[in-house]
């Protein structure tokens, strides 16, 4: 029988949500020199859907964007969050809850990207199921967005797979590699989550 009061791995402590594959954890200074070659092996697959970087800035694979990256993870209306592999620690991608607004809408847009080596392996779509819990329950939000290009098949079957339901279409919503990119937009709310979770739970 497995003993729980076993403490988890160093690379899982500090968890904010553990899943049979991955974790979800904030990032740290240390996670530098893996997270910027992993960003590196992965432009080609990330070229096509991200936005295109202001001018001046460095490159998305180097120690300043990492160190920026960090930065702005000070934000209270950010939160940055790595995926990582439970057996080692590798990380694996990232989920960012963008642009939090509290008030009366407790909402944020949800971005997100699974590193090359990765990809295809169904991480991600445990990772979002943790990413959502930690959105609902730990920060608290009522409503998440996420924006993804029509021609995203990936993209678009990892939220639809996660309950996200599609509410519009957003013309020249991002500027990627230097055209306005066209935007399907997928929400779920906290009440669809909850049912989503009763439903898939079969003690309920």
């Amino acid at each position: 029988m497995k003993d729980d009061t076993t403490p988890p791995p160093s690379h899982q402590a500090g968890a904010l949500a553990r899943g049979a594959r991955v974790t979800l954890r904030y990032p740290h200074f240390e996670d530098q020199e893996e997270y910027v070659e992993l960003v590196r092996v992965s432009r080609v697959l990330h070229r096509p859907w991200e936005p295109l970087r202001p001018r001046g800035a460095p490159p998305a694979a180097s120690q300043e964007n990492f160190v920026a990256w960090l930065a702005g993870a000070e934000d209270p209306r950010s939160e940055r969050m790595l995926l990582c592999q439970s057996t080692d620690g590798a990380i694996v991608g990232r989920f960012h809850l963008n642009e939090i607004v509290r008030g009366a809408f407790h909402s944020a847009y949800m971005s997100y990207w699974v590193g090359a080596p990765f990809a295809g392996q169904g991480l991600m779509r445990e990772g979002m199921e943790l990413a959502l819990e930690h959105a609902f329950n730990t920060v608290g939000l009522h409503r998440v967005e996420a924006n993804i290009q029509p021609t995203n098949a990936a993209s678009i079957a990892l939220t639809k797979g996660a309950g996200f339901r599609l509410e519009g279409y957003s013309e020249r919503y991002l500027e990627i590699a230097g055209e306005w990119a066209d935007h399907e937009r997928w929400a779920m709310t906290v009440e669809d989550w909850r049912e989503r979770e009763g439903a898939s739970d079969p003690s309920s």
